[in-house]
This record gives C-alpha cells, sequence and structure tokens, in this order.
C-alpha cells in the first residue's frame, strides 16, 4: 500500500512542474501565429461580403510600436491581465535594417542577476503614470527575467516572437507606458 501510494506522490510531484511549465510557456507566448500569415490582412480586403475575424483585426493594427537603435522595431501585439496577477506584454522585436545588428546589451537592464542569465528584454518597465507607480520585468526564484532572453543578433528583416512579464497594477490601470532602454516609449492598453 505504501509503494503504491508513493509512486501516486512522486508522479505528482513530477507532474505539477511539467504543467506549471507549459501553462507558463502558453500564457507567455500569447500569439496564435497569424500575424505571419500572409492571407490574414489580405483576406479582409478581398470581398467586402466578408467579415474578418476578430484575431484577424488584432494582428493587422497593433498597440504600439517602439522604434530602437540601428533599425531595431518592438511591435508590441497584445497586452493581457491574467489571473495569476500579472501582465504579459507580446509582441515582435524586428530589424527593419539591412545588415545584421546585435541586440544592444542594454535591453537586459542594469541588475546584475539579470545580465547573468545572458541577453533579455529584462531593462523594460511598465509606468503608471496616474498611479505613480513603475513594474518592472518579474524574475523566476533563481533571478532569470522572465522575458524573451538569449538572442544576441537580429538578421535584416527578421522578427523575433517576444514577451515580457510585469506584476498586475490594479484593475483601474488600463493604460500604461512600456518603456524599454534604448526604444521609443508607447502608451499601451491592457486587456483583460
Amino acid at each position: 500500500m505504501s509503494m503504491g501510494i508513493t509512486a501516486r506522490v512522486r508522479g505528482g510531484l513530477i507532474a505539477v512542474p511539467v504543467a506549471i511549465g507549459l501553462v507558463v510557456g502558453v500564457s507567455a507566448c500569447g500569439g496564435s501565429g497569424d500575424d505571419d500569415k500572409p492571407g490574414a490582412s489580405a483576406s479582409s480586403s478581398r470581398s467586402s461580403e466578408s467579415k474578418p475575424e476578430a484575431h484577424e483585426e488584432a494582428s493587422e493594427e497593433p498597440l504600439a510600436e517602439l522604434k530602437g537603435p540601428s533599425g531595431l522595431i518592438l511591435k508590441v501585439t497584445g497586452a493581457q491581465r491574467d489571473s495569476g496577477g500579472f501582465v504579459t506584454v507580446s509582441g515582435e522585436l524586428k530589424n527593419d535594417g539591412d545588415k545584421t545588428v546585435t541586440v544592444p546589451a542594454q535591453l537586459s537592464g542594469n541588475e546584475t542577476e539579470i545580465i547573468r542569465n545572458g541577453r533579455s528584454l529584462g531593462g523594460a518597465t511598465l509606468v503608471d503614470s496616474k498611479g505613480k507607480k513603475r513594474y518592472y520585468v518579474l524574475r523566476d526564484t533563481e533571478g532569470r527575467p522572465l522575458t524573451t532572453t538569449n538572442f544576441s543578433a537580429v538578421k535584416a528583416g527578421e522578427t523575433l516572437p517576444v514577451f515580457m512579464q510585469f506584476p498586475a497594477p490594479p484593475a483601474t490601470a488600463t493604460e500604461l507606458t512600456l518603456q524599454l532602454p534604448m526604444f521609443s516609449t508607447a502608451l499601451i492598453e491592457i486587456s483583460g
């Protein structure tokens, strides 16, 4: 009997971290991948009789675009408040230039603990000017930022999907300013 209980407990101990990892991975990705389909925007303009689906309309108009150095552009496609007490900002980092660009180390921020974990968007912040608060990218228990990590160069024309997770501001705060070192700032609206 104790062998059966031990086996179930061990199985549960393995299943819980795997399930948590899958939930965080799925929520962190955010997008459905429709942004890369060439027919998504063309299908809505082909016929006046066909009504585009909601996700197609959302993929055409980003929440914001932040311009950075050397032709880098961060296109914010979503900012979703999650029930777990955090906000996930998702988007695409694109090299709009004609040469490969090394992603600036400043995007990781200047905290030693984050810098140790490689290049990331760990320097990003959300600012609630009405509530007079600044929210920094969340970290896991080992100090790794909950954001896209380990990218160093972006080829000309290449687009990388990115995400950043922040603590959730109060429910009344729906418009916040996204700041990323060396990039312009942008006001984004949080849904959920």
